[in-house]
């Protein structure tokens, strides 16, 4: 625990590159040892042993929103490490026997919980009594139980934006009607297609898409190791590429925190030993501000995290 706590200290210090102050944050993530908090000086303040997960939110309340193996969302009480909430997708409203998996959920601001079913191919929303109170059907090209669906985001405009993983596209639904009302296929930039989880594989199974105050699109291009962003007429107008950072090979790029003053955060899954597991840029200069290097630590799927310290401040 010292050496991990001296390496992090090493990584989290204030510093400043061409000016840029980097900055300091405090991290939840899921690692090898669980659910894990760390602070700025590299202590790790709270761990809870935890399977794997793709999705977390910290809500108003404090409490955890995560997921519970492949299935199922839960609210996690982090003072107790008691589950307070849990709802089951393989178990609930006529999902029994059917396959299904859970990567991606939110609590709306009406109290009603998000949560994209994969293998159902439905967005649902339910109370707390897991009473389905709205519905909306998935646009699948490539069906797969797995791979439907990554990270879903509600939007300020009442849609939702959906990473097909499987499909490589984004589709925008209307939250009251269901229909698609935009879709973008991520380009594979005249590449061809290599099968794989690290920094030598290609495609365009994305894993996150936010609609940024421009009405651009932000989007994570899981193996297709960068960044991008598009216009609502599908032009790219800003990314990052694997090897554009210094000193960085990005491989699945997972899940963006867009923070103010014109940064964002990138997470870097599978990209091996030496590679940091988050990325902090300035978007203008695309100078790293900071990095969170984790691997002998915390291992090579760490899919999701959370800047504790932004909760609130930043767009994810």
């Amino acid at each position: 625990m010292f050496a991990l706590c001296r390496n992090l200290l090493i990584l989290f210090c204030l510093a400043s590159v061409n000016g840029l102050v980097l900055a300091e944050h405090t991290v939840l993530l899921h690692g090898k040892t669980g659910l894990v908090k760390i602070e700025p000086n590299g202590d790790v303040s709270w761990r809870m042993d935890w399977g794997g997960i793709h999705d977390i939110h910290q809500l108003d309340n404090g409490l955890l929103l995560t997921r519970e193996g492949r299935t199922g969302v839960v609210e996690i009480n982090p003072a107790t490490k008691k589950v307070v909430w849990r709802y089951d997708s393989a178990k609930a409203n006529g999902n029994e026997g059917k396959p299904v998996e859970v990567h991606a959920f939110e609590r709306l601001e009406n109290g009603l919980t998000m949560i994209a079913e994969s293998g159902i191919a439905r967005i649902i929303e339910v109370d707390r009594q897991g009473v389905i109170q709205h519905s909306i059907p998935l646009v699948v090209d490539n069906p797969s139980t797995h791979s439907d669906t990554r990270l879903v985001r509600s939007t300020s405009q009442g849609t939702y934006l959906v990473a097909h993983e499987a499909d490589g596209k984004v589709r925008e639904y209307d939250r009251a009607s269901g229909e698609v009302i935009w879709e973008y296929e991520v380009p594979m930039f005249g590449k061809a297609p290599k099968p794989g989880h690290g920094p030598e594989a290609y495609g365009n199974r994305l894993f996150a898409a936010l609609r940024l105050e421009s009405g651009n699109t932000l989007i994570a291009t899981g193996n297709g190791h960068g960044v991008i962003e598009v216009t609502p007429e599908k032009k790219v107008v800003w990314q990052i590429q694997q090897d554009d950072l210094e000193g960085i090979r990005l491989a699945w790029v997972t899940t963006l925190e867009v923070l103010p003053e014109n940064r964002i955060v990138i997470g870097n899954c599978h990209a091996g030993p030496g590679q940091p597991l988050l990325v902090e840029l300035d978007r203008e200069s695309k100078k790293v501000l900071w990095t969170l290097d984790g691997h002998q630590s915390f291992g090579n799927n760490v899919s999701n995290s959370l800047l504790v310290d932004m909760v609130g401040q930043s767009l994810r």
